[in-house]
């Protein structure tokens, strides 16, 4: 039996067991907070009504498969600690005068927000979000890429977003994907967003993949790059074996950040 919450919490809970396990059961629900089935149908009406989820007679499946893209309201409410836990190892690890680039993940934000007493920085983004945070800061150089708006990210992509890019040359790239997986590589559930990871990639001295652990083993709609492309992998849980020998085959650098 768990403390009772708020609907809501209750709600945000379900998302992120859904976002795991891919389907949920209404009677599992039911224990596991303690409250009535029928409550729970609520909730899963609820997921349902906003395309989250698809209902079944007995529980619901998470919506759009491999292809499916999360809006950003859903994607920030979601592993806020282990995405805060990333933030502040990324920002660490950025320095006094240092061009860096910041995509349109959620994690971006919690970087964001750990870097606004540094100095002298220089952060290019296609992230509204991320700019929009950093736009208060006066020791902070903001560059936005512009291009075509992604409503349901709040991000720049496009032919416009990836030439201004190209343009310039940076000491990191904080990159993050849709999902992570041993044979299939990085990967991301928009194609226009995954074409901007690339660039993104391509112009950094430093390369740095951003992903909770919920990422990894999971594949998704379109390649973003191969393993041998990255140099670091920060995450906030240690990762198995196998992902260890992955890593140490292509020399990348791995850190977690587990409390």
């Amino acid at each position: 039996m768990v403390k009772k919450m708020l609907a809501i919490e209750r709600r945000q809970q379900i998302l992120e067991r859904l976002y795991e396990k891919k389907s949920v059961t209404v009677s599992e629900l039911s224990k596991k907070y303690d409250v009535s089935e029928e409550t729970i149908r609520r909730d899963l009406q609820k997921l349902e009504e906003e395309g989250i989820a698809n209902r079944t007679y007995g529980g619901a499946y998470l919506n759009g498969g491999v292809h499916y893209d999360l809006p950003i309201e859903i994607r920030e409410t979601a592993y806020v600690k282990a995405k805060e836990l990333i933030g502040v190892k990324c920002a660490s690890l950025i320095n006094s005068g240092d061009t860096i680039i910041l995509d349109s993940s959620t994690t971006s934000l919690h970087i964001a927000e750990h870097i606004k007493r540094k100095s002298n920085i220089t952060v290019i983004t296609n992230a509204i979000k991320v700019a929009s945070k950093l736009a208060e800061c006066e020791n902070i150089k903001v560059l936005s890429t512009g291009g075509i708006l992604r409503a349901n990210a709040l991000s720049y992509v496009g032919h416009i977003a990836e030439r201004m890019l190209k343009d310039f040359y940076v000491d990191k790239a904080f990159v993050s994907c849709g999902g992570i997986h041993l044979e299939r590589g990085i990967l991301d559930s928009n194609e226009l967003e995954a074409e901007i990871r690339k660039v993104m990639l391509k112009q950094a001295q430093k390369k740095v993949l951003i992903a909770d652990n919920t990422k990894f083993d999971k594949t998704s709609f379109i390649k973003i790059t191969d393993f041998d492309e990255i140099d670091m992998v920060i995450t906030d849980k240690k990762l198995s074996d196998d992902w260890k020998a992955k890593f140490d085959k292509v020399a990348i650098e791995y850190c977690y950040c587990e409390n």
